[in-house]
């Protein structure tokens, strides 16, 4: 009974000393453990609060959602190189896996699919106005598979890809 009690006293000894040593490293090391890096402290800053007087009533996403595609016109200058200089940029980081780097639908992603994504070359993706290619970039296709990218991909830069579509037609 002695020894049992001897090796037990003996645990509790060398595990409170592992205990301590972790405690000392972590409160006194530059590297500490993972529980002091910020990936892991989400919500530390304090949220920003809305003045009570100050409701939106009107503008924003909704707008662009509800409003029919014919309506919808660019805020930007479709012809103008920078806008299709960075609408191409935007296009290879989000589209490019899917419609490809030919614009045909066989992207690494696309070439998956039965049928494949549509060619954005294509009459019938040509002659959609803007206000419905940017919907179906923003909100996807009801039935099929073109994610909505409304929460992804900033409104202006919609606006960006969709002027460069348009441009692969010409």
């Amino acid at each position: 009974m002695k020894k049992i009690m001897l090796v037990v006293v003996a645990i509790a000894i060398v595990a409170y000393g592992a205990y301590e040593a972790l405690m000392y490293y972590d409160n006194n090391f530059m590297y500490g453990r993972m529980r002091q890096t910020p990936a892991v402290r989400p919500y530390e800053k304090p949220l920003l609060v809305m003045d009570s007087a100050l409701v939106p009533f009107g503008g924003g996403e909704q707008d662009y959602r509800v409003a029919r595609p014919d309506n919808l016109k660019s805020p930007l200058q479709n012809r103008d190189p920078q806008t299709l200089a960075l609408g191409k940029k935007v296009y290879f980081t989000y589209c490019a896996q899917c419609h490809g780097i030919n614009y045909d639908g066989y992207g690494t992603v696309g070439q998956s699919f039965a049928p494949p994504p549509a060619n954005l070359k294509n009459r019938q993706v040509q002659t959609k106005s803007e206000g419905a290619l940017f919907q179906e970039i923003s909100y996807g296709i009801p039935g099929g598979r073109q994610p909505a990218l409304a929460t992804t991909i900033d409104v202006m830069d919609r606006w960006r890809v969709v002027a460069y579509v348009k441009s692969l037609g010409q």
